[in-house]
C-alpha cells in the first residue's frame, strides 16, 4: 500500500482541467474527478499497476490512462507522487517533471 501525494502541478493540472470541462457540462467535470479518485485508490493499492512511461526510461514514473488524460506518477519507497494530469493530444516533456 502506498500513500498518494499530488504536486502542486499535478493539482492545477487538475483544477484547469475540471473547469475546461464544466464549461461544457458541470456533470461531466464531476464525473472525471470522481474517476481520478477512484484512480488514485487503485494507485494507492496497487501502485506498480500503470505502466511505464514510454518518454522515459524509468520505472518509477508511472501512468495510467483515463480516456483523453494522462495520470503520471512516481513510486519512491511507500509514496506514490501525482506529477501530473494531462491531454494525451498534448506532447509529453519528461524534463518538465
Amino acid at each position: 500500500m502506498a500513500e498518494v501525494r499530488w504536486t502542486q502541478q499535478a493539482a492545477d493540472d487538475l483544477e484547469a482541467i475540471t473547469e475546461f470541462i464544466a464549461l461544457d457540462s458541470p456533470h461531466y467535470a464531476s464525473l472525471f474527478v470522481s474517476d481520478i479518485f477512484q484512480t488514485l485508490e487503485r494507485i494507492e493499492m496497487f501502485p506498480d499497476c500503470g505502466r511505464v512511461v514510454p518518454e522515459t526510461s524509468d520505472i518509477s514514473i508511472r501512468e495510467i490512462i483515463m480516456g483523453s488524460y494522462r495520470l503520471v506518477y512516481r513510486i519512491q519507497s511507500d509514496v506514490a507522487e501525482i506529477l501530473t494530469v494531462y491531454h494525451c493530444a498534448r506532447l509529453f516533456d519528461p524534463s518538465k517533471l
